[in-house]
């Protein structure tokens, strides 16, 4: 399965790096890759490494840019326009981190290149987005005990996450007094739930029950641990 790639564009070779290195613990299958800095190693960003970058990211499903600066934002944008296909990628204006992770997660499960793209922008919306209706359909709701040494931290939050990706269902997880989507990564770990800690898991919709039933099940295999 083809998937879609991602590349980081920042002035800082490391920075690019770190992003690189937290987006693709979220997403094993997808390909993540840096162009930071300039080919000399100082800060920059170089038109050969992004084209590059792209150039190997792409496995048929298209690549997603992100950037971290206003001249990263146009070299991203030359290298794009230098495509034979321009359409084969996409340059997002996203939270670099927080897009990252969002894109990532929503490329391992399966999206296509306009999706992944809607997935990094949203990252950057946060409470300020406007909520989507409920899909009709029963609620169901259930405590999971978290067992797992880190609880909700990156990669069980990413886990969780794309066990639900394609349901019909609104599923929200509650710790204490925050209650967050369960599609969204960034917001699981803000919930700050660790081991020994019990959050409720609610879902709204015609897949109410399969969505409980399976993070019922990566809580009880220690979310493969």
């Amino acid at each position: 399965m083809s998937r879609v790639g991602l590349v980081i564009v920042a002035h800082s070779a490391r920075l690019a790096e770190g992003v690189v290195e937290l987006a693709a613990q979220m997403a094993p299958e997808v390909t993540v890759l840096a162009a930071g800095g300039m080919d000399d190693g100082g800060l920059g960003t170089s038109f050969d490494k992004v084209t590059g970058a792209v150039a190997e990211a792409d496995s048929g499903a298209g690549v997603l840019l992100l950037y971290d600066l206003g001249s990263a934002q146009m070299t991203a944008e030359l290298a794009v326009e230098s495509l034979a296909d321009p359409d084969r990628a996409r340059l997002v204006n996203a939270p670099l981190v927080e897009g990252a992770v969002a894109a990532a997660v929503a490329a391992q499960g399966g999206a296509d290149l306009p999706a992944v793209a809607s997935a990094a922008e949203a990252a950057g919306a946060g409470a300020e987005a406007a909520a989507e209706p409920a899909p009709a359909g029963p609620t169901e709701s259930t405590d999971v005990l978290l067992t797992n040494e880190v609880g909700l931290h990156a990669r069980p939050a990413a886990l969780l996450a794309r066990s639900i990706a394609h349901l019909d269902a609104e599923v929200t997880v509650r710790y204490g007094d925050q209650e967050v989507d369960a599609r969204s990564v960034l917001a699981l770990m803000g919930l700050g739930a660790r081991a020994g800690d019990t959050v409720t898991v609610t879902a709204t919709g015609r897949d109410a029950k399969d969505a409980l039933r399976r993070i019922t099940n990566l809580a009880e295999r220690r979310f493969d641990e």
